[in-house]
């Protein structure tokens, strides 16, 4: 087969300063990759495996900045079975390098989770192959025992194997990829969709990475980043959001070490995500095939696929207690910061401005602060008198070109004119492309109050994929922020598209109180 060389386009960072206290950390039980620690067996379902790392040292936390086009020549080749293409990289030495090493290097011989970048959200990778590294995940996170994890692999032939519990196929053997998958496979991967398959009785995973379902997740992340470390690291990672449970989850290296700083040694640091929402979980294996979770790909475009025509929605908007979680983000309080979050519909009234005001005279104590998310409808601080002025810091944010959440494209980022739009390969290089996080508008509101209230404005804009790539990043910006409550502008997730199905899904699951 012919082969290309092509080298990736160069990606400028955007750096981020962050104020957000470590609160959690003081909190968090932490814990170190060596001398190995004992772990007692699993506990379904209540048991928390951050209870049982009592280590009293935090480590430090690096975070690793790692530009794709640094790594080397991606070259890639078509499969033979035409679902997804092969890659392989011709390493280039440097620092870039070094630093996926390193990541790579504590995955294969420590217990010591490692943070990564995906097109969706940040992931915090373990060995999936190992109960001492995959628990030391639950404990870092403080994420429930009976909450399944995705599993990441960098190619078909590395899932096969773990289909396979190991063993190598037989040359013309049974494919163990189950036939339904395989228009999604050529269509989505990589990408963000995760699939249910069948754990075999003999498996090389964890029990830990189940949570004792006869069956996993595994997808293939869209991003050149996360396939190298899967890669280098030579094993399966098993990796959820690399966020502290319930926490909004991380679609920026900063978000990572807000909630994760003295926890692990070692964040990639590959930009803002592109995507900002996690992938979509399909379950095949069941009749008619079924949505666990929505994400990155839509209803819509799972319906168009051959095979997932009568596809059914089987997740719910509010936490399904009392269940035994087949996926991800089925069960328990997701996505959620630590202000209080006030979701308006759409169809709702906009927030009654002087009602905000009385609110803020005779309930708000001195010092409260208020955020607002707003996309479509909804006026700069509500329509409030704020006057013409603007703060230091929101001037500074304009000199930085930094207004609003138009995403911004380097203009040294291209993809070659002999690639398909609409090829795998293509996907990959748009996964480099970086997108600016949300910045939040400080406005100090005087007008008919007795005491001063700040107030935290963020523009998401009208487009839903913006919403959805800014949405964690604005929850998390006005967290650092000290917010008090947090004001949602919804979008329409009727007319909107299947995205806006994943946005608001994952904003009614943060919400306390929905208008």
């Amino acid at each position: 087969m012919p082969r290309r060389q092509l080298l990736f386009p160069n990606v400028k960072f955007i750096r981020f300063l962050s104020s957000y206290p470590r609160a959690l950390q003081a909190l968090a039980q932490t814990f170190a990759a060596s001398p190995p620690i004992p772990c007692p067996p699993l506990s379904l379902p209540s048991s928390h495996y951050r209870s049982h790392f009592l280590l009293p040292t935090a480590m430090e936390t690096d975070i690793l900045p790692v530009e794709a086009n640094r790594l080397g020549n991606i070259s890639v080749q078509q499969s033979s079975d035409g679902l997804v293409d092969e890659w392989s990289l011709e390493y280039a030495e440097g620092k870039d390098l070094d630093s996926m090493r390193r990541a790579a290097e504590e995955l294969a011989t420590t217990d010591v989770p490692v943070a990564f970048p995906t097109e969706t959200v940040y992931g915090l990778g373990a060995d999936a192959t190992r109960s001492s590294a995959v628990r030391a995940i639950f404990a870092v996170k403080g994420r429930p025992a009976d909450n399944p994890l995705i599993v990441h692999v960098h190619s078909l032939s590395q899932l096969r194997s773990l289909l396979l519990a190991g063993k190598p196929s037989a040359e013309g053997g049974v494919d163990p990829i189950p036939e339904i998958y395989k228009p999604l496979i050529r269509k989505f991967w990589p990408g963000p969709l995760t699939i249910i398959l069948p754990n075999p009785s003999d498996s090389v995973l964890a029990p830990e990475v189940t949570a004792g379902l006869s069956t996993f997740g595994a997808r293939m992340p869209r991003s050149i980043l996360a396939l190298t470390l899967i890669r280098l690291s030579g094993v399966p990672l098993a990796g959820p959001s690399a966020n502290a449970s319930t926490r909004p989850s991380p679609t920026a290296a900063e978000h990572v070490k807000d909630d994760l700083n003295g926890r692990i040694r070692t964040i990639i640091d590959g930009g803002p995500c592109s995507v900002g929402v996690e992938s979509t979980v399909v379950d095949g294996l069941s009749f008619p095939p079924t949505i666990l979770r929505p994400g990155g790909v839509t209803v819509g475009q799972l319906r168009q696929t051959p095979g997932w025509e009568n596809v059914v929605i089987g997740y719910k908007d509010e936490h399904e207690k009392g269940i035994r979680p087949r996926a991800p983000g089925m069960k328990y309080r997701h996505y959620s910061p630590k202000a209080k979050v006030i979701l308006y519909e759409v169809g709702a009234s906009i927030p009654d401005p002087k009602r905000l005001l009385e609110q803020a005279a005779n309930k708000l104590a001195k010092g409260k602060k208020v955020g607002i998310i707003r996309t479509k409808r909804w006026k700069r601080a509500l329509g409030l008198p704020v006057g013409l002025e603007k703060t230091r810091e929101v001037q500074q944010q304009d000199a930085n070109g930094a207004s609003g959440s138009e995403p911004t494209i380097p203009e040294t980022c291209s993809i070659p004119n002999s690639v398909d739009p609409g090829s795998r390969l293509s996907n990959l290089l748009r996964s480099v492309i970086q997108h600016q996080v949300p910045q939040a508008e400080h406005i100090v509101l005087r007008e008919g109050l007795s005491t001063p209230m700040d107030l935290w404005d963020v523009n998401l804009g009208a487009e839903t994929e913006d919403v959805a790539r800014g949405l964690f990043s604005a929850l998390r910006e006005l967290d650092r922020k000290g917010v008090d409550v947090i004001f949602v502008e919804g979008i329409d997730d009727k007319v909107g598209g299947d995205i806006a199905a994943a946005v608001m899904n994952r904003l009614r699951k943060a919400a306390e109180i929905r208008v």
